[in-house]
């Protein structure tokens, strides 16, 4: 009998925190999917995942958006690979700016990406994921229970995440699947712009959730981690 390979599908696995749990992934032995908005950035940081296992990472185009675009995904993996067995929805999008002045664009696209996108992966990966017995993870924040001023779009879009998560998190695990919402506090990527250097060295590091990814699927069945809140020991 062939060994069996599991497979995991990573919204936003071209950098920072999706790229960390890539990472903890293969080195697992499990394969990889990471999406990005564009194949050249997809492709990209599937080559350099190869470089720790090869064969093990494919990059795929996806629109987390876009319902359609994320079954495409699931798609894509099934006909590579044959199965699914973890879905990490990690992909997000930060527009930070008071009421008077947030537009109903920076809204529409944060709400889109970071809640309607998670909506798009359980619906698109449900039915691979029932047959798998799998995992849905899903990546929102400390914001998503600690509010802030000119984080309006942002903290309710991570509080949505965080009560989606748990509501769905009651209604799959009927079906044998596990859901789990990870809320990092301070994480160094590129988030919002931002260019890691370091002066980020006191803050979470994508391997550290890519660590903790790896740990939870590692858990006995029996055992569900429902929420985890993760922060910098010690902040700046």
């Amino acid at each position: 009998m062939s060994e069996i390979i599991k497979t995991a599908l990573i919204t936003g696995g071209s950098k920072g925190i999706g790229y960390g749990v890539a990472e903890a992934l293969i080195k697992d032995g499990i394969r990889v999917a990471v999406t990005s908005r564009t194949q050249a950035s997809a492709d990209e940081a599937a080559s350099e995942l190869n470089k720790i296992k090869a064969d093990y990472a494919i990059g795929i185009a996806s629109d987390v958006r876009d319902l359609s675009s994320q079954e495409k995904a699931v798609q894509t993996i099934l006909s590579n690979w044959g199965r699914l067995d973890y879905v990490i929805a990690n992909a997000g999008v930060g527009h930070f700016a008071p009421i008077q002045i947030l537009t109903s664009e920076q809204w529409q696209e944060t709400v889109d990406i970071n809640l309607t996108g998670t909506f798009n992966s359980i619906k698109a990966s449900y039915e691979s994921l029932k047959e798998t017995q799998g995992y849905f993870i899903t990546i929102s924040s400390l914001a998503g229970t600690n509010f802030f001023a000119a984080g309006g779009a942002y903290n309710a879009s991570k509080f949505g995440v965080v009560g989606f998560s748990q509501a769905i998190m009651m209604d799959l695990r009927k079906d044998g699947i596990k859901v789990t919402t990870i809320m990092p506090g301070s994480v160094a990527t590129y988030f919002n712009g931002h260019t890691p250097s370091e002066k980020d060295a006191w803050k979470i590091q994508p391997e550290d959730i890519g660590q903790m990814v790896s740990d939870l699927i590692k858990m006995p069945a029996r055992t569900l981690p429902s929420k985890i809140e993760v922060r910098p020991s010690m902040p700046a």
